[in-house]
């Protein structure tokens, strides 16, 4: 298994090889932009600049087969802040618990990470989740939930 920069094995290695891909320069590439970012919510454009200059053969359009990809493996989520524009969040990385909601301001589109009533959400959602899987016969897998509204500084420059 391939090594990350303090030593540690890198996690994605085993994921991809586990559902039949290979381990390329540019999904590295990629997975490696997404750990430099991993406080923010990043366009494909975003990650084409991030992994471009240092890897010029990696054109927007691999960026954004690439995420597909990722994607549909669940190791990244695509996330919709009704701006018109798709940003990508990498899923919980092996041993790391970093699980957490989203407030979106509809004015300034300035995007909140909260893990404030996780636990109680989490609960509630564990309830709700039985109760749909066993209704509509589906397993669900995972979840994001994302509120939007105004933010303080919004409200206050009225």
């Amino acid at each position: 298994m391939g090594r990350g920069h303090c030593g540690q094995d890198i996690w994605w290695h085993g994921k991809l090889r586990g559902c039949g891909y290979r381990i390329t320069a540019s999904r590295e590439a990629i997975l490696e932009a997404f750990m430099r970012s991993a406080d923010r919510h990043l366009s494909a454009e975003d990650i084409y600049i991030s992994v471009h200059n240092a890897n010029p053969g990696i054109g927007l359009t691999t960026v954004y087969r690439t995420l597909e990809i990722l994607v549909d493996m669940g190791m990244v989520f695509k996330l919709d802040f009704g701006d018109g524009r798709a940003r990508y969040e990498l899923a919980t990385a092996a041993g790391q618990a970093n699980h957490h909601h989203h407030l979106v301001c509809t004015r300034c589109k300035r995007i909140i990470d909260y893990t404030d009533f996780i636990d109680d959400e989490v609960e509630l959602l564990k309830r709700t989740e039985k109760g749909l899987s066993e209704k509509y016969k589906f397993d669900i897998t995972n979840h994001l939930i994302q509120f939007y509204g105004v933010c303080d500084t919004c409200k206050t420059a009225k």
